[in-house]
């Protein structure tokens, strides 16, 4: 947590391009790094994590104002972006470091996505289980700057990978 005030957040989603705009815009939301977590080598590459040998998971780390935005509310935009059932990786991107995990950095946090995650497996949303692991945060590696807001910064290709992935078809059949 921060001494500010502020706590920190981190969600595997499958490729963390796509995890930072659904975050990104939200009132009491201060930031939204693209970043590694979970593995067992120090300052991992995007290379290091591709290849699927650290250990790593691609994640967003996210910093947030818990008295504007709840660490509920971003659970509910988390299980939005995701196949929660799908062990493998997500959509188009597969492999461990592409897998979906909750990382809690409070035994608060923790309790709370456990809770999230029954109520989920209980709404009968999806036929399959709920595959997603709610595990303690671990050290957060920072992505090399060129992942930092690539929505923004590479929109054309961004578009063009997210549309091809099947994400956007997946997210809207079960959540619109």
């Amino acid at each position: 947590m921060t001494n500010s005030g502020l706590e920190k957040a981190a969600f595997a989603g499958g490729c963390f391009w796509c995890m930072v705009k659904p975050f990104k815009e939200w009132e009491g939301i201060h930031d939204v790094v693209s970043g590694y977590m979970g593995g067992h080598i120090e300052n991992p590459t995007y290379e290091d994590v591709k290849k699927g040998e650290s250990g790593h998971l691609e994640v967003v780390e996210i910093t947030f104002d818990p008295n504007l935005f709840t660490y509920e509310k971003l659970l509910n935009i988390y299980w939005q972006q995701i196949d929660p059932t799908d062990a493998g990786g997500q959509f188009g991107d597969r492999g461990e470091s592409y897998s979906t995990a909750i990382f809690y950095y409070t035994n608060e946090q923790r309790q709370i996505a456990e809770k999230s995650k029954k109520e989920l497996e209980t709404s009968a949303k999806y036929s399959n289980p709920i595959v997603t692991p709610v595990r303690p945060a671990e050290t957060f590696n920072r992505a090399e700057e060129y992942h930092q807001d690539y929505y923004e910064k590479e929109k054309e290709h961004y578009e063009k990978d997210r549309a091809k992935s099947g994400r956007d078809e997946f997210l809207k059949e079960y959540w619109t």
